[in-house]
């Protein structure tokens, strides 16, 4: 019964933030420092995303050397500028090469 909870609640507040960025007055949405925050969370939300994705494991926190190997080969990739599919399949096979490889 609490999942349920859970999803009901979490749904109403996903519905809550949508319908409060449909109602903000624009001057709310003018002020450069809403306008500097709402340009810089998805950045954050996105690294916080592959940084638990790339060292956790379950609830441990887990050193995986391929998968580190994995994010410095999307690190350089990015800085050459590489599309974001080159990116991810350059990332990708490395990861897969090296646990092949019994890293």
């Amino acid at each position: 019964m609490n999942v349920w909870i859970a999803v009901l609640a979490t749904g109403l507040g996903c519905y809550g933030l949508k319908l409060a960025g449909l109602v903000v007055p624009q001057r709310v949405l003018d002020d450069p420092r809403i306008r500097r925050f709402s340009e810089l969370v998805p950045v954050a939300l996105l690294t916080a995303l592959v940084v638990v994705q790339t060292l956790a494991s379950g609830r441990t926190l887990e050193l995986d050397a391929p998968r580190l190997a994995g994010l410095a080969a999307a690190v350089i990739a990015l800085l050459l500028r590489a599309p974001f599919l080159v990116v991810l399949l350059v990332a990708a096979a490395l990861t897969a090469g090296l646990r092949l490889l019994g890293v």
